[in-house]
């Protein structure tokens, strides 16, 4: 029997994620897989209206903004992503835990423990198999952003290299889950990285 299968990408704005999260449903997709593709904040109804206050609203404490992001993954995890794993559907999410660990608790200086059990406490625990972090210096994330930039885009350069270093420091502390990938290269030689380890992943997942 087919095991549902999660799926994270993550990294600074920029990196190239929302490419890389549909060529890998269309790589599940090909092999006979149902894939819910989903992100956060804005995976459901909720979370599109969290998104809007978080990302083009007024400034908002660092605290309230992380238990928002707590809230939103709370109902997205109950409402989208654990029925989907128990149906057996592959889930590529666009942004998970680890980025309110690296935004929050890299980038605004909250606890990473503070933010850690807020989220565990959100999602009952439930991480991804597989967690890819596209990785890319401040310079070259400018140069692709196009369109007015959010609040947490316009935070600077400072903002940014604490939230790169944090996921490069999630990754370094969960290799198991982890892989980091140079997202300075092409969207195929990303890929291509990303198809290989896939391919690895244990069986059961994949049958």
């Amino acid at each position: 029997m087919a095991q549902g299968l999660f799926i994270s990408f993550e990294g600074v704005d920029g990196v190239g994620k929302s490419t890389q999260v549909k060529k890998l449903q269309e790589y599940f997709q090909s092999r006979g897989r149902r894939v819910i593709t989903t992100r956060e904040p804005g995976g459901t109804e909720l979370g599109v209206q969290i998104r809007q206050m978080l990302l083009h609203g007024g400034d908002v404490d660092a605290r309230a903004e992380a238990l928002l992001y707590a809230a939103d993954r709370a109902h997205h995890v109950a409402t989208v992503i654990q029925p989907a794993l128990d149906e057996a559907s592959v889930v590529i999410s666009d942004r998970y835990i680890d980025s309110s660990i690296a935004y929050q608790a890299g980038g605004r200086e909250l606890t990473e423990d503070h933010i850690c059990m807020l989220s565990q406490f959100a999602t009952r625990d439930l991480w991804p198999k597989r967690t890819y972090i596209l990785d890319l210096s401040y310079e070259q994330s400018r140069l692709r952003l196009t369109g007015e930039p959010d609040r947490l885009e316009s935070a600077g350069e400072l903002f940014f290299e604490r939230t790169r270093q944090a996921f490069l420091d999630i990754a370094q502390a969960d290799s198991k889950r982890c892989r980091v990938i140079d997202a300075s290269q092409s969207i195929e030689e990303v890929w291509m990285q990303i198809q290989s380890d896939i391919e690895q992943l244990d069986l059961e997942d994949l049958q």
